[in-house]
C-alpha cells in the first residue's frame, strides 16, 4: 500500500509519497537511521506536490484550522486533484500520513480518503520538516525560517487575542495569590509576636489581631519609653481608651527583657512589612470583588466573591464551571475524599468548596447535605447565566438568592418555597424593566445634548445679530447713510438705461437721415408748392374773419 505524507509547513501544503516502505519493513528504527542522511531519505520519500499560501493571513486561518482539526476547502481541493479518487466500495490502494489524528478523521469524514498517523508516519514526517528545503527547489535560503517566525508570532497572538477564558485568568491569579498571602500574613505576623514578646510578652494578651499588634510594636518600640502622653496615639490605634490604658499600665510592670536599639529597629522594620502586606491585601481583595461583579455577576451575588472565584480557579475558567453538572460542582474541592470513599467503599462526601458558603454553615447537621445539593444547582444556573448571556446583570444571582433563603426556611420552619418558573419569569421581567429604564435614560441624554447644542447655536447667531444691530442703535445717521447709498445706485441705473437709450435713438436716427437725403432732392419742387399753397389758405382765413367781425 503506498504511502502519502501531507505535511503543512508555514510557507504552503506539501504532499509526499513515500516508496520502498516493504523493503524498510516499516521498521521506526530504520526510518530514524535514514532521515538524518538526505540523499538516503531522498530515495524513499518524494515529493509530489506543493500548494503555497497566497498571504500570512492565508497561512494564519489555515493553520488555526488544522490545529482546531477541521479540514479547509483549499486543503480538500489539494488533496483531490492530488491523490487518486476513492471508488465507493472498494478499498483503496493508498492512505495518508498526518499530524493530528483529529485532522485525518475529519479528512476520512468529507473525502473517505484513509488517514494514519502512527510512529512510523511521525518519522517520516520529521524528516520531511528536517529537509523541506531541500525539496523545494524555489526557496531562497532564509524564506522558510521567516516564515515560520511571522507565522508563529501571528498565530500565537491570535490565540491570546482570541482566548475565551484571558478575562478568567486575572480572577484564578488573585485568588491564588490571595490564599498565599493569607498564609503568609498569618505567619509573618505570629513572627513578630513572638520576636516582640521577648520584649513585651503582656502585649500578646492585650491585643488579638495581628495587624494591630504590628501597628503598635512599630509605635511604642522601647516599652521602658512608654508613658501616659502617648494615650492619645494608642487610642487612636486601639479604638479604645480602656485597652490603651491597660497597654500604659502593663508595660510598667513588664516582665519581659530589654532590646537593644538595632534589635528594635529589626522588629520595627519587619512590623512595617507585615503592615504593608495586609494593607495589600485588602486593596487585592477589593480588585478581586470588582473582577467578579465584572465577570461573574450572578454567581458573585448568589454564593460571595471568594467562594464563586475559587470555584471559577478550580474548574479552570467560567466556561468550564458553566460546562460542570451540579452533581460535580458540589464536590469540587473534595476530590481526594471521593476516591478515597470510592475506594473504600465508604460514603461519599457531601460538598467541597461550597462548605465555606453562608448558607450550608446557617443549616442544620441534618439538612446539609441537601442545602448543598441545592445550593450547587443555583450555582450551576448562575454560572452559566454568567458565562453565555450578552448583557451582565445581578438579577438573576438575587433571585437564586432569595429561593435559597426560601428553602432554608423550608427546612427550618415548613415555609413552602416559590415555585422555579414564577422567580425566574420575576427575574426577567426586571431586567426587562432595567432595559427599558436605561434605553430611556439613553433617550433622554441625547435629547438633552441635542437641546444643548440648538441652544448654542442660538446664543451664537444671538450674539452674531447684536453685533450688527448696535452700530444702528448709535443714531439715525448711519440709517441715513444707507439710505442715501441705495438712491445713489438707483439713480446710477436709471441714467446708465436712458444713454443707452439715447445711443439706440441717434442710431436710428442716423439711420433715417441716410435714407432721406436722396428723397430731399426729388421733393424740392413739391415742397416749394406746398408753401405757396399754405400762403394761400392763410390769406382766405383772414378774410373770413375779418367779415365776421364786421357783421
Amino acid at each position: 500500500m503506498a504511502v502519502n505524507l501531507l505535511y503543512e509547513s508555514a510557507s504552503g501544503y506539501a504532499l509526499f509519497q513515500a516508496h520502498g516502505l516493504d523493503q524498510i519493513g516499516q521498521n521506526t528504527e530504520a526510518v530514524r537511521s535514514s532521515v538524518t542522511d538526505f540523499n538516503r531519505f531522498s530515495k524513499v520519500v518524494q515529493l509530489v506536490a506543493f500548494s503555497p499560501f497566497e498571504q500570512a493571513l492565508d497561512a494564519l486561518n489555515q493553520i488555526n484550522s488544522v490545529s482546531e482539526g477541521i479540514m479547509t476547502d483549499e486543503l480538500r481541493n489539494f488533496l483531490e486533484l492530488n491523490l487518486p479518487k476513492v471508488k465507493e466500495g472498494k478499498k483503496p490502494k493508498f492512505s495518508l500520513g498526518v499530524y493530528e489524528p483529529k485532522l485525518g478523521s475529519h479528512i476520512f469524514e468529507v473525502t473517505k480518503i484513509p488517514c494514519q498517523s502512527n510512529e512510523f508516519v511521525l518519522e517520516l514526517l520529521r524528516g520531511v520538516r528536517a529537509h523541506f528545503d531541500r525539496f523545494i527547489k524555489d526557496l531562497k535560503p532564509g524564506d522558510l525560517e521567516k516564515a515560520q517566525l511571522g507565522l508563529s508570532h501571528s498565530y500565537s497572538r491570535s490565540k491570546v487575542k482570541f482566548n475565551v477564558n484571558r478575562v478568567d485568568n486575572m480572577v484564578i491569579q488573585a485568588i491564588f495569590l490571595l490564599d498565599t498571602l493569607d498564609k503568609d500574613v498569618n505567619s509573618f505576623s505570629m513572627r513578630v509576636r513572638e520576636w516582640y514578646s521577648w520584649h513585651f510578652p503582656e502585649l500578646v494578651k492585650i491585643v488579638n489581631d495581628n495587624y494591630l499588634y504590628a501597628k503598635l510594636a512599630k509605635t511604642i518600640r522601647d516599652k521602658s519609653t512608654l508613658c501616659d502622653d502617648q494615650l492619645e496615639e494608642l487610642t487612636e490605634i486601639v479604638g479604645d481608651e480602656e485597652k490603651a490604658k491597660e497597654i500604659i499600665e502593663a508595660a510598667k510592670a513588664s516582665m519581659g527583657q530589654d532590646l537593644s536599639d538595632v534589635d528594635i529597629l529589626n522588629v520595627q522594620q519587619f512590623a512595617q512589612k507585615v503592615m504593608d502586606l495586609s494593607e495589600y491585601r485588602k486593596k487585592l481583595y477589593d480588585y478581586l470583588v470588582s473582577k467578579m461583579n465584572d465577570i461573574a455577576p450572578n454567581l458573585a451575588s448568589l454564593i460571595g466573591e471568594v467562594v464563586g472565584a475559587r470555584l471559577i480557579s478550580h474548574a479552570g475558567s467560567l466556561t468550564n464551571l458553566a460546562k460542570c453538572p451540579s452533581s460535580t460542582l458540589q464536590i469540587l474541592g473534595a476530590e481526594k475524599a471521593l476516591f478515597r470513599a470510592l475506594k473504600t467503599k465508604g460514603n461519599t462526601p457531601k460538598y467541597g468548596l461550597i462548605f465555606h458558603s453562608s448558607f450550608i454553615g446557617r443549616a442544620s447537621a441534618r439538612n446539609k447535605g441537601r442545602m448543598a445539593r441545592y445550593l450547587a444547582n443555583k450555582c450551576s444556573i448562575a454560572s452559566r447565566i454568567d458565562c453565555f448571556a450578552d448583557t451582565s446583570t445581578t438579577a438573576f444571582g438575587e433571585k437564586l438568592r432569595e429561593q435559597v433563603e426560601e428553602r432554608l426556611d423550608f427546612y427550618d420552619k415548613g415555609v413552602a418555597p416559590r415555585k422555579n418558573i414564577d422567580v425566574m419569569k420575576s427575574a426577567m421581567e426586571s431586567t426587562q424593566s432595567k432595559d427599558t429604564e436605561m434605553e430611556t435614560e439613553e433617550v433622554i441624554i441625547e435629547a438633552s445634548e441635542k437641546k444643548s447644542k440648538k441652544k448654542s447655536k442660538s446664543t451664537a447667531t444671538d450674539n452674531g445679530d447684536a453685533m450688527t444691530d448696535e452700530p444702528a442703535t448709535n443714531g439715525d445717521a448711519t440709517e441715513g447713510k444707507s439710505e442715501k447709498k441705495k438712491k445713489k445706485k438707483k439713480d446710477k441705473r436709471k441714467l446708465d438705461n436712458e444713454d443707452e437709450e439715447m445711443v439706440d435713438a441717434n442710431n436710428a436716427h442716423a439711420e433715417e437721415d441716410g435714407s432721406s437725403k436722396k428723397k430731399k432732392k426729388k421733393s424740392k419742387h413739391g415742397e416749394a408748392d406746398g408753401a405757396e399753397l399754405a400762403s394761400d389758405v392763410k390769406k382766405k382765413k383772414k378774410k373770413k374773419s375779418k367779415s365776421e367781425d364786421s357783421d
